[in-house]
């Protein structure tokens, strides 16, 4: 009899595609991503098409796939026939389930110049639409491409093609007081989309933000008004039926919960294609951390010569802090025989005290965060990890 892995295909299998191409790079964005220019990407997309192929021989006895994620960069500037293509290879190779969720994140100003049904007969299920805001200041503060009408538009167009779709937000900009986020955060829940991923803004230190901060242009935010606009942002989405289900993302249903995102938090197992993708796969009894080369010209060489040199295999203690660290995300939470069965429990002191301060609760065997906890989530994450 097998005996059940505590991570792997059998909490989700999901496939991320990564085009690492973009219009303009956002001043805030710590991704791998490159300026677009007229340029041919067939060789890109045959790269794509061949490490998917080679991921097919090391998988065969994984299961048909769950999700199909195109991120990046912007997969928006996708051809949709290169799509279109992905997608059938994928359901040959691996097969999809009849209610496999197809995601595609597109910029506001691509999914109004686009043929949006030609984006549906590729296979695309639901559209993750980067609005950011929904205030012209604040979008040129942030770099985008687009005004606020534009994103209202898109959002109407995206609704009328894809009834699950998402819409993304960055909220605690500078200087942002609690009254002009509830008004924004009204505005977009008013647009109707099923699905906010609402973020704080992260300053990393290699943007182009990183290096304003350093020379003084601006100062964060500081920690304890973002986490008014937290409490705030909780309120707001609960009274208007989409709650939190994960730290930053909220839904209206079980059903308008991005599927892929939950085999991140659950433990799942999931193929990274594209220039810097990560994955994680389960081979042989063991968790298999995957990272292709960063640069396009390099991630098209090493699948050219096969190269699978960024394969590592996690350890069982890696493997139980990355559980304990996803796991927490989502309201959920994680099954804490999972923990133990890697050979590292919980610190059970650590445990107990922050379940007496309301920063975690207990339901049978499963752990996860309060409202309050989520709050602190990595931090918790850190102290609980063996």
């Amino acid at each position: 009899m097998k005996t059940a892995l505590p991570f792997g295909p059998d909490y989700g299998f999901g496939l991320y595609i990564h085009w690492p191409y973009c219009t303009k790079i956002c001043p805030y964005c710590d991704f791998n991503v490159y300026a677009a220019k007229a340029r041919d990407n067939s060789s890109l997309v045959q790269a794509l098409s061949d490490e998917l192929t080679g991921y097919a021989r090391r998988l065969r006895t994984h299961p048909k796939l769950g999700s199909i994620y195109f991120g990046g960069g912007t997969p928006s500037l996708m051809d949709a026939g290169a799509i279109a293509s992905l997608v059938r290879q994928a359901d040959d190779l691996f097969g999809l389930e009849p209610d496999a969720e197809i995601t595609l994140e597109a910029n506001p100003n691509d999914v109004l110049a686009a043929d949006l049904a030609a984006w549906s007969s590729a296979g695309v299920t639901r559209l993750s639409v980067g609005l950011q805001s929904l205030d012209d200041t604040a979008l040129g503060f942030l770099g985008r491409d687009h005004d606020a009408a534009g994103a209202r538009r898109a959002v109407d167009l995206a609704a009328r093609h894809f009834p699950n779709h998402s819409t993304d937000l960055i909220y605690a900009r500078p200087g942002q007081s609690p009254g002009e986020w509830e008004a924004e955060l009204t505005e977009a829940l008013t647009l109707g989309a099923p699905h906010l991923s609402l973020y704080e803004l992260t300053i990393e230190e290699r943007t182009a933000f990183g290096k304003r901060v350093a020379r003084g242009d601006f100062v964060p935010m500081p920690d304890d008004d973002q986490a008014d606009l937290y409490e705030l942002t909780q309120a707001i989405t609960a009274a208007h039926g989409l709650p939190a289900y994960e730290v930053s993302n909220h839904a209206r249903s079980p059903d308008t919960q991005s599927r892929h995102n939950l085999t991140y938090w659950r433990g799942g197992d999931w193929i990274g294609l594209g220039p810097g993708a990560h994955g994680r796969l389960s081979i042989d009894g063991q968790r298999i951390l995957t990272h292709a080369p960063l640069r396009p010209d390099d991630y098209i060489a090493s699948v050219s010569r096969a190269l699978s040199a960024g394969d590592t295999a996690l350890t069982p203690l890696e493997n139980a802090r990355e559980l304990v660290a996803l796991g927490l995300r989502p309201v959920e939470g994680f099954e804490l025989g999972r923990i133990e069965a890697l050979g590292f429990p919980l610190a059970g002191d650590a445990l107990a005290s922050l379940q007496s301060h309301g920063l975690v609760e207990r339901s049978g065997s499963r752990t996860s965060l309060t409202a309050q906890g989520r709050l602190l989530a990595d931090r918790i994450a850190a102290e609980l990890a063996p």
